[in-house]
């Protein structure tokens, strides 16, 4: 469902808009670094965060990226999340280098449990 175009982008650091529910229906927004495995969009978070918590009690979710020197260049999908743990610390520090041009990701926190959060998509728009 993803074209070439699409994944251009989410190659590129680009921030992608996580919209999720939260157990009482109220939206979320998070940005978040965003990753492509080719067919699914990706990223990740620590468990126990509030999108983490609020994809656990509702795997629906939104996700919106838009080109930061081309606003008229942008993606949104919705899909189902699932999570991945395995791959999850390499995934982090693979986004860091993509962000952050470093090795590791410099903001890990004691005992923190990544995961990778894949959203095969359901329904596409964008530009």
């Amino acid at each position: 469902m993803l074209t070439q175009e699409d994944l251009e982008l989410l190659r590129e650091p680009q921030f992608g808009i996580v919209a999720t529910n939260s157990p009482a229906g109220a939206p979320q927004q998070t940005p978040v670094w965003i990753d492509t495995d080719g067919e699914s969009v990706i990223f990740n978070t620590a468990k126990g965060r509030i999108k983490h918590r609020n994809l656990i009690a509702d795997p629906r979710v939104s996700i919106c990226v838009v080109d930061s020197k081309n606003p008229y260049r942008w993606l949104s999908i919705r899909g189902v999340a699932e999570f991945i743990e395995a791959g999850a610390d390499e995934h982090i520090d693979f986004l860091a280098n993509k962000y952050l041009g470093v090795e590791r990701y410099p903001d890990r926190k004691p005992g923190e449990v990544r995961v990778i959060v894949k959203v095969r998509p359901e329904r596409r728009s964008g530009s």
